[in-house]
């Protein structure tokens, strides 16, 4: 009589427990498991109440049976909680990885099903096998540190004023239009505003007069602040002791690269990124080319978009000042011949271009020192 047996069956306790958070604003899931394929334990704990996680922690481990001082590796999607989770997490032992939602692999059906279990259990599957060593599945976040973070603040304060001025500025731009009515916006707006008449002579009604008044009042608020930042910048002197430091003072070498741009790229990259080449530095700021080919089908996508989103506007302004501060370098050559004489929507999907190539380039310079080729250095006082 043949003896059936189960072959490759292994009944050792599991080695480490699996945890996935999916993040609300009010609740948070959590969702942990042993390996692929098994039926998770899910849970659900107020938005931001670590103190019950290490009971949860050990409810699971009791539960899935594995052992109680087994590792735990853990992950959530990068979002609006940031990294402090994250923090939180590692000064307590745990294994996290912060993952890039828009690198997640996910069915491609056009109709897929979406719930916060189901996201669940799909984090939970990918870091199965991302722990097994399948590191296709997702990208992970490099998570800066405090003092990291905490120097890209300035600068994103700085662009988020502007973008409220910008707001502010079209706003009453748009209000007058709809009374027909055109006024400089400078210090003498509210006065001009008091003696300005519509085409019939009548006075501006009171409705629309004291919105036009808010708006004016937020807008020097944003004023003010703006010249706080600008303050605050310009008394900020880069330590060169730090790589942060050293970094700021060379890039501003170069000429047509600013303080501000010195400081955004290196704060968001340069001082604290490990790059390893250019292609990988074009995908970070979302500036590597998105081609399209299958079978006889080819067509360019434009550029991914899918990185850091303040660098990107950064260096596409920087372009700009480029072509006009060093006409003599081979990069601002090579735009030239390109795209110099074309139209005017052939000149900006230059500048993309020239964008990518010059923020290779001036990381070249920081890593190496070498200038880019033509390229024109400031004459630095003392």
């Amino acid at each position: 009589m043949e003896t059936m047996t189960r072959g490759g069956v292994c009944d050792a306790p599991p080695t480490y427990l699996l945890l996935a958070f999916e993040l609300g604003e009010r609740w948070w899931k959590l969702g942990f498991a042993v390996g692929v394929g098994q039926r998770p334990r899910i849970r659900r704990i107020a938005a931001g109440a670590v103190q019950l996680l290490s009971e949860e922690i050990a409810r699971a481990k009791a539960r899935l049976r594995v052992p109680a001082g087994a590792p735990v590796i853990s992950c959530y999607e990068a979002g609006r909680d940031g990294f402090w989770l994250h923090r939180y997490l590692v000064a307590r032992g745990l294994a996290n990885h912060v993952v890039d939602s828009s690198s997640i692999e996910v069915n491609r059906r056009a109709r897929r099903a979406k719930t916060d279990r189901l996201d669940l259990v799909g984090l939970l599957s990918l870091l199965a096998r991302y722990s097994q060593g399948d590191h296709r599945v997702w990208r992970v976040v490099r998570v800066p540190t405090v003092a990291e973070d905490d120097a890209r603040q300035l600068h994103r304060t700085w662009e988020t004023l502007q973008q409220d001025r910008t707001r502010l500025m079209n706003r009453l731009k748009g209000l007058l239009a709809t009374l027909g009515v055109r006024l400089p916006i400078d210090g003498r707006f509210l006065e001009r505003l008091a003696t300005t008449r519509l085409w019939d002579g009548a006075p501006i009604p009171d409705g629309i007069r004291q919105r036009l008044t808010r708006v004016w009042a937020q807008l020097e608020i944003v004023e003010r602040h703006l010249e706080e930042v600008r303050n605050t910048r310009a008394a900020l002197q880069p330590d060169p002791d730090t790589p942060t430091g050293r970094f700021v003072r060379q890039l501003q070498t170069v000429r047509a690269v600013g303080p501000m741009s010195a400081w955004v790229l290196t704060t968001e990259i340069f001082g604290w990124r490990e790059i390893r080449n250019g292609r990988q530095l074009g995908a970070l700021v979302g500036l590597a080319p998105a081609p399209y080919h299958s079978g006889e089908t080819q067509r360019d996508q434009g550029i991914t978009r899918a990185g850091n989103a303040h660098v990107r506007r950064a260096v596409v302004q920087l372009a700009w000042g480029w072509v006009r501060y060093q006409p003599t370098s081979a990069l601002t050559q090579w735009y030239q011949r390109r795209f110099g004489g074309g139209s005017r929507r052939a000149r900006k999907i230059g500048i993309v271009a020239l964008a990518r190539k010059l923020l290779v380039a001036l990381w070249r310079y920081v890593e190496t020192g070498v200038v880019p080729v033509g390229a024109q250095l400031k004459v630095m006082a003392g």
